[in-house]
């Protein structure tokens, strides 16, 4: 096995820990947020999410299984990835690592920060029902809220006792939870608090819909890195579906015209 192969494994495996150590977290706060699903064949979506993974979430996270020179498939070329994408020394076939030291990832933060390129794979292994990764992706990245007992100043309603901080909160702003104390339904006689929404505390660079757009371009394009030839898959599979109806017509029909003749 070769280091690039054992590389991928590892990255892998750490991927699907992390969405089965979320999932074992707890179902959250919030039922899950349905993703646009039609960004995911939107170019200029996908251009804009990768924009926003280089800006927002490649200073702390990796995604060492993808290649610079990959996004030519979303519609970019080579100097477009050159000037608007690599702010770093890297070339464009270059693998989309980051700086920082695992050690010294470890001291500042308690941990090293996942690879995302299978992200988006990972939590579709492990949501909750029917709800894939992108839904779980998408309601994460919008239900950040202002929590002072974290030692991020941050918790998560998708993912209550999340470690990483607001990677989007400029473009966001800050808001509150606010929790009702109701009955608990599962505990006779106790009561639980049951989270009823948010309530702004500052202003983002972008208003609330332009936040959601951008969330949605931000999980399309990490939908896009786990899977790049997705849509190649499906479109192929409907042909390969189309022939083996008119191959079954065909077989059938000849195994008809075979026996006709035999009593």
């Amino acid at each position: 096995m070769d280091k690039t192969m054992k590389k991928f494994l590892i990255g892998l495996l750490a991927a699907l820990c992390l969405g089965s150590a979320a999932h074992a977290a707890g179902g959250g706060l919030v039922p899950l947020d349905r993703f646009p699903r039609e960004r995911l064949n939107d170019l200029a979506a996908l251009q804009n999410g990768a924009k926003v993974f280089v800006n927002h979430c490649l200073n702390c996270h990796s995604a060492e299984f993808k290649r610079w020179n990959r996004l030519r498939d979303i519609g970019l070329t080579e100097q477009q990835i050159r000037d608007n994408l690599i702010f770093t020394g890297a070339k464009v076939g270059d693998t989309m690592k980051i700086a920082m030291a695992p050690k010294d990832a470890k001291d500042w933060f308690g941990g090293v920060p996942p690879d995302l390129t299978l992200i988006a794979r990972s939590r579709a292994q492990f949501g909750q029902g029917e709800a894939s990764g992108a839904d779980y992706l998408y309601t994460l990245l919008r239900t950040y809220y202002r929590d002072e007992t974290k030692a991020t100043g941050w918790n998560n309603a998708a993912f209550p006792g999340i470690g990483m901080p607001h990677p989007l909160w400029q473009l966001q702003g800050q808001q509150r939870a606010v929790f009702e104390e109701m009955a608990d339904a599962h505990r006779a006689g106790k009561t639980a608090q049951v989270l009823r929404g948010f309530e702004p505390i500052t202003p983002g660079t972008l208003t609330e819909a332009q936040y959601n757009e951008t969330v949605a371009d931000l999980v399309a394009f990490l939908v896009w890195m786990a899977e790049p030839h997705a849509r190649d898959r499906v479109r192929l599979g409907v042909w390969v579906l189309l022939f083996l109806g008119i191959l079954t017509v065909v077989a059938w029909r000849l195994n008809a015209a075979y026996w006709k003749d035999i009593k």
